[in-house]
């Protein structure tokens, strides 16, 4: 387990803003708890820094994981968030998309967010911003990209994409073979 290269931190908070924006800071910056981003075997962890230092005690073969996994790089070097994340990235989200109860079942089964499934979504989302799908009970079920902004939401057909899915908690059932 070892800490971020500039490179990999400079992209995984480039991921991260898409989502929480300055919020970031919120992550990191927790005087009474820290944290640090930690990698192995090409997945990044969130983990709280004195549980970091306790691993540094266990050989790298035998260390599975530690912390919340964020995501992984890629072979090309980009990185991509898992599912694993969504509890801090929901937690901090800026945009926010609330689908109907009809629309939770598509979204689960890997389907993009359309427009007569939406039941809110924040106001001022631009497009091709990064968003966390709620159901209308404020469970987080996802997270995707917007296809189009708030405004031009409002005036799509029912069956216009509104967010393109990313990962969603239906992920744990339908790839539990290689998620971890």
């Amino acid at each position: 387990m070892r800490p971020l290269t500039d490179v990999e931190t400079e992209r995984l908070f480039e991921k991260l803003a898409n989502y929480i924006g300055r919020n970031i800071t919120h992550l990191i910056d927790r005087p009474t708890d820290p944290h640090c981003f930690r990698v192995q075997k090409d997945r990044v962890y969130y983990v709280r820094e004195s549980i970091a230092r306790l691993a540094t005690s266990v050989a790298k073969a035998n260390l599975l994981s530690l912390g919340t996994c964020l995501g992984k790089f890629t072979k090309t070097g980009k990185f991509k968030l898992r599912v694993t994340a969504l509890d801090h990235i929901a937690s901090h989200a800026k945009y926010k998309v609330w689908v109907k109860p009809n629309g939770e079942m598509p979204f689960l089964y890997g389907n993009n967010v359309l427009k007569a499934h939406v039941g809110r979504i924040s106001e001022d989302t631009p497009e091709h911003q990064g968003v966390v799908v709620y159901s209308m009970n404020d469970t987080p079920l996802g997270f995707g990209v917007t296809a189009r902004s708030t405004h031009e939401v409002r005036r799509l057909d029912p069956t216009s994409i509104t967010a393109f899915r990313q990962s969603d908690v239906g992920e744990y059932l339908r790839d539990e073979d290689t998620l971890f």
